[in-house]
């Protein structure tokens, strides 16, 4: 435990209190670890409805335009509540990675003179950059498909099918958008794994290399994603 952890939890001893006991949980490592993981869950739950409603553009204008239409519409109200408790998970989960990453570097000051992962993959060891890669690209996307206010192709409000053509027939923005989905699939893998273990669902293994349900997750949702920008830009889609 920091030393600044430790001083929240002697004054919360001394205090009591139900405000106190959480600020006391906030402040430890392992705290810290169930606000990311319950926060990647909700996460996890936004962006397979968000992969569900992206995938309507291969029925036609019509029906991803009507979809749009309904949300913006009768469920505006629900959507909006959805964005809050979303903007709250992201703001939630990047402050806990990050406080978390200085705890590290605070109880290891000096760094390995060399490592060797033993039991790390690919995604465990690109959490970080890819996080941030995620961000970038969570920011952009809102900017391009949600405001209109980048706009690499004319944008028309309430026109999803004709922003989403003519955006992704723009090659670096379909690369941008594939790449990202790639980082989001690694991501999944490691994260939705270290979700399951540190809420307690998923127990220790002597195969942790072997996670079927992460990795299913992570490709449904990574493919799922990428198909919309390849489709476009390969003139499947029109």
């Amino acid at each position: 435990m920091s030393a600044s952890a430790a001083a929240v939890s002697r004054r919360t001893e001394a205090g009591g209190g139900e405000g106190s006991r959480l600020i006391a949980f906030w402040h430890s490592a392992i705290g810290k670890k169930a606000v990311m993981a319950v926060t990647g869950l909700i996460g996890i739950a936004y962006v397979i409805l968000h992969m569900i409603g992206n995938l309507q553009l291969f029925q036609g204008a019509d029906k991803i335009n009507g979809y749009a239409a309904i949300l913006h519409g009768p469920l505006n109200g629900a959507l909006w509540a959805a964005r809050v408790v979303l903007l709250a998970a992201v703001v939630l989960h990047v402050v806990a990675a990050w406080q978390l990453s200085r705890l590290d570097r605070a109880a290891r000051p000096v760094g390995y003179a060399r490592r060797e992962p033993q039991v790390s993959t690919l995604a465990a060891r690109t959490m970080r950059w890819g996080g941030v890669l995620l961000l970038v690209f969570i920011v952009f996307h809102i900017l391009h498909f949600t405001t209109g206010t980048v706009q690499p192709a004319p944008f028309v409000a309430g026109d999803v099918y004709g922003n989403l053509i003519g955006g992704f027939r723009v090659w670096w923005v379909a690369l941008f958008y594939v790449v990202a989905m790639v980082a989001l699939g690694f991501h999944l893998f490691h994260g939705a794994w270290s979700s399951a273990r540190t809420l307690g669902v998923s127990r220790p293994t002597s195969r942790p290399f072997r996670r079927p349900l992460a990795a299913l997750l992570a490709v449904i949702l990574a493919v799922g994603f990428a198909i919309v920008p390849l489709a476009v830009f390969f003139g499947i889609v029109k």
